[in-house]
């Protein structure tokens, strides 16, 4: 017995590119439609049979997955016009035809594979990581506050996938500005009572260039983030630090 999605296909555009130093192309896509498909069961739909819209043999479409649960980041890409992951998009929540296309904030390695490698430079500018070694007893550590470890896990949630540095319209080839994504890593180390005792050099690394002068608030990284995290708070509440920094290191205190 027939049924309405017998003959309901899925129309695609694709941006490709076969390699870094190679111009992008469109190829189209028409496959078969199932129920209940992300954008990652389309990919693999077309992988098992690469054939384009007009019947020719292509090359199979190279992109990134690896949880298929919205936790590992890596599945970004942009999909219809909007950054977002490519396993918790669902084919029925969008219009056609559907075009993706990888997050060009990023070098672009082949299709919708990206380089992010200038993410964790900007890690590394803002020193967000906590050490485990140094000249002080750090003993068993004191306990986090409730409210302080509700944050965290909040700020925790970041899984470094781009979609705000893809939304931010500071993040540009023009810009040195290193993204909205830092502002709550460098949050979320320095209210850990290990992480606390570095917090000026964290925020030492926002006063140099593409740090929070970079920002103009707009508010895309907000919009797009996949797990709500409140970026825009962290944004200010670094921004606050800064600034006690900078009276300190000015003054010598930061009772003003």
């Amino acid at each position: 017995m027939a049924t309405s999605t017998d003959n309901k296909t899925i129309d695609l555009i694709i941006e490709r590119q076969q390699d870094p130093e190679s111009a992008p192309y469109n190829e189209e896509f028409s496959i078969p439609y199932k129920p209940n498909m992300n954008i990652i069961s389309a990919l693999m739909s077309i992988r098992e049979n690469p054939v384009n819209k007009t019947g020719e043999k292509t090359i199979p479409i190279q992109w990134e997955m690896s949880c298929l649960e919205e936790v590992c980041g890596i599945c970004s890409m942009v999909i219809n016009d909007v950054p977002r992951q490519a396993c918790s998009t669902l084919i029925d929540d969008l219009e056609q035809p559907i075009r993706l296309q990888p997050m060009r904030t990023f070098p672009v390695l082949r299709d919708l594979i990206i380089d992010r490698d200038s993410m964790f430079d900007s890690l590394k500018q803002v020193k967000a990581w906590i050490p485990i070694d140094g000249t002080y007893d750090i003993g068993p550590g004191p306990r986090m506050n409730e409210n302080k470890r509700l944050m965290a896990y909040e700020l925790s949630k970041c899984f470094t996938c781009g979609v705000c540095l893809e939304a931010c319209p500071n993040v540009n080839e023009k810009s040195d500005f290193l993204g909205p994504f830092v502002f709550p890593q460098v949050r979320l180390k320095n209210v850990h009572p290990t992480g606390e005792m570095n917090k000026d050099e964290r925020i030492g690394g926002f006063m140099e260039d593409g740090g929070l002068q970079g920002c103009s608030n707009s508010q895309n990284c907000v919009q797009v983030c996949p797990k709500g995290i409140p970026i825009t708070t962290s944004i200010a509440a670094v921004n606050r630090k800064a600034t006690l920094q900078s009276f300190r290191s000015f003054f010598g205190s930061d009772e003003y």
